[in-house]
Parts: C-alpha cells; structure tokens; sequence
C-alpha cells in the first residue's frame, strides 16, 4: 500500500446543475416525509437550458405540487438568468403512484427486536462507510477542503462581496501525503462563473483571480493546520474566462455526484444516488449507517483510517456481509473490529431508521432535512448541527468490549 502518494478531490456549489437536481429531489422527499412521515418515495430530476424534467414514483397520503417545489429550489439557489430562471423554466413531470405496500407503515419505534428481524430491505445494494482522523470531522482532508472552497464561493456570491459571480462553481484540492499522512497542500483550483461579460460590467480574468484569492481562498485557509507553501499551484478559471455557468452551459441529473457527496474518491462509495430518496431506501440510509459505523471506530481510537463495506440482499433484514478494512492501520485486527460492529451496531433496515429518527427529521428541522444535505457533502458535516450519523456516542461501548477478549 502507497505511503507517499498525492491525492486530489474536488467539489461544487450547490448551483452546479447535478447539485440542483439533488437538492430538487431531496426537497421533494422532505416535503413528502413532513405531511406522511410513511412515505415511500424515489425522485430523479434533470435540467438543462430553461428546463426542468422531474421523475417520481411514490406511495404517500400527502399531496404534493412538485413543480412548486422545483421552482422554491432554483430561486433559493439563485437562478434567474434569461437562459435559466424559476419563474420562466419549463418543468416536465413524470409521476407514477405505486401499489400499496404491506411494510409502508410499520413503526419501528414500537417494534419489538423480532419484529424488526421481519422487515426486509427491497433493494440489493452494497454501500460503504469511512472515517479516517486527517480532520477533526474524521474526513479526508482532500474533500474536506474542497467542500470548505466551495461553501466559501457560494458565501461570497450571497453575501454580495462578489455580486457578479452565478450560483454554478467548481473547486478541487490536491494534498501531498506522506506515510500516509497529509503533508503539503499540493494544488488549488477554483472555477467560478459569472453573469457580466468580461470588459463589460463584469471584471476582468484578473480581477476575478484576485477577488477570488482575497475572499475566497485565503479566508479558507486561515486557520488550517497545513497552509499553501510557495510551491502550491492556485489555478483560479486556469482555462480563461467562464461566462455562462449552469444549466445554460450544461445539463444535470440526479446521483452524479456520489464523490462528492461521500469520500471524494479517497474511499469507495456505492454507485447508487443518495438523493432523491425516502428513509426505506437501504442504499442511503445504509450507507449512513456504514459511516456511523466507521467514525466510531476511528473515533475510539481503533485504527486511523476505517473503511465499512455493508452488503444487502431482497428480502433481507440483515446485511449478508460486513466488511471492515483499516488499511494497516488498526490497533486490532480488522477481523475483530467486524465482531465488534455486528455486537454494537444495528445494521437492519428499521433498526438503522429508528437509530437515527429518519422519518421525522424533515419536520422537525426548518427548511427541511434531507435537501440540506443535497450539496457539500451527506457526510462529514459540521455545519448542519445535530446529523445523527455524524454521533460518535458508540465511543465508550467499543472501548469497554476491546478491554475485554471479543467472543
């Protein structure tokens, strides 16, 4: 295994068109989930120039207006160019009731263990969990940083210190490690489109750099325990002037940006959407789950790096493996830290929903759950206040079984 290698993530805002469908998507299962907690839904969504398509398949009492939805979306997150605006887009919707299910309205909280056994998972999928100790949120530092520029681009645009600037961003961080440890800051690269031609009322490519380098990267960078050295590439619209962002310039869709909202690459992640779906769906809350998992185990000291591989089948209730690999890092043997997770963990498709309340976090928070999570990432996150697969409260449990032989 490399010791000394680079490694590069990246991120967008949460205007890049595939974070615009995510956050659609995800908005419309908070909605779903605030008037009937029992909802089965899954939505998809794509944009592209002045149009917005909109897939959805639900079993719900509640009543939904999808196109209200999408519109309250792109307005919150800026859209009102002539190429692309809330109030004149087209939206196409695609909706299709589904049969009444026999599991839809089972209340895990009432559940007694057995009962809990007997809910089955509807959908095969094989999900993945990390944590690693490079930040304080137990994340790789690549993405890490990539997520903290981007939410930065998106501050200064909403804020008016860069009024010219659109909702659509790019922003990638390269870290130098070594033994395994990040070393140097490598590269930094912020893409950034504006509203105002160059030379006309918007600013010229250097100005742009230079804004984008006095409010966006130095502010980032601050306070970080690894700064950017002399040697560090800052590349800011390295390929010249980027006028038209969004879905004006390209289009986007749901679940393509599954990096981005895990690991940025430095761990695998499932290949299904994590957007745009209802709490019954095991290949997103399973891999919240697979992350709870992995942080506790980082968290409680028992490797550096921990990477939880979960691996369902219809008409399961429990995972048919679990897979825990801490690349040379752990304290105990990989194997043993399995045995630990299957005692202290609930890896059940009700289990993991009654875990973390999943059903009644989109009423319970303002402006919904689930579409906050649409941009910056489902894990790792600090800014959104009490994320319960974020708890590292298993902490004291694994600590107390590894001080005793695990059977």
């Amino acid at each position: 295994m490399k010791q000394d290698f680079m490694f590069t993530s990246e991120s967008v805002t949460e205007g890049h068109p595939d974070k615009l469908c995510d956050r659609i998507s995800d908005a419309i299962v908070d909605n779903f989930l605030r008037k009937d907690p029992y909802s089965r839904v899954v939505t998809e969504c794509a944009v592209a120039t002045s149009i917005v398509f909109i897939a959805a398949r639900f079993d719900s009492d509640a009543i939904v207006d999808f196109t209200k939805i999408a519109r309250k979306v792109i307005k919150q997150v800026g859209y009102d160019q002539p190429d692309f605006s809330a109030k004149t887009c087209s939206i196409v919707t695609s909706l299709k009731e589904l049969p009444p299910s026999q599991y839809r309205y089972f209340d895990e909280k009432k559940l007694s263990d057995e009962e809990i056994d007997r809910i089955p998972v509807k959908n095969q999928a094989t999900v993945f969990g990390f944590a690693c100790n490079q930040t304080l949120a137990l994340m790789p530092l690549p993405i890490w940083l990539a997520h903290k520029l981007a939410k930065r681009l998106t501050a200064v645009r909403c804020q008016n210190i860069l009024p010219y600037l659109t909702p659509d961003g790019k922003t990638q961080v390269g870290i130098e490690y070594r033994d395994r440890k990040p070393h140097r800051i490598h590269s930094i690269t912020v893409i950034a489109s504006q509203n105002q031609p160059f030379n006309s009322q918007g600013p010229d490519l250097k100005t742009l750099q230079d804004d984008i380098r006095a409010t966006v990267i130095d502010p980032v960078f601050e306070n970080e325990e690894i700064q950017p050295d002399d040697q560090t590439k800052i590349f800011i619209n390295p390929d010249g002037p980027l006028i038209i962002g969004g879905p004006a310039a390209h289009s986007g869709l749901t679940g393509r940006k599954n990096a981005i909202d895990t690991y940025g690459e430095y761990s695998r992640h499932s290949g299904a959407a994590l957007s745009g779906k209802d709490p019954t769906r095991i290949d997103r809350i399973g891999a919240y789950a697979a992350r709870y998992a992995a942080k506790n185990v980082v968290a409680a000291g028992l490797a550096d790096e921990c990477e939880v591989q979960l691996s369902y089948s219809i008409g399961l209730a429990h995972p048919v493996s679990v897979q825990v690999e801490t690349f040379g890092t752990g304290k105990i043997s990989d194997k043993e830290i399995t045995m630990l997770l299957e005692k202290c963990f609930d890896f059940r498709l009700a289990g993991i929903i009654k875990q973390f309340n999943l059903r009644t976090l989109p009423a319970a928070i303002e402006g919904g759950f689930y579409r906050q999570l649409a941009a910056y990432g489902h894990v790792g996150r600090t800014d959104l206040g009490f994320i319960p697969w974020e708890e590292t409260d298993k902490v004291p449990i694994l600590q107390e079984l590894i001080s005793s032989p695990v059977s």
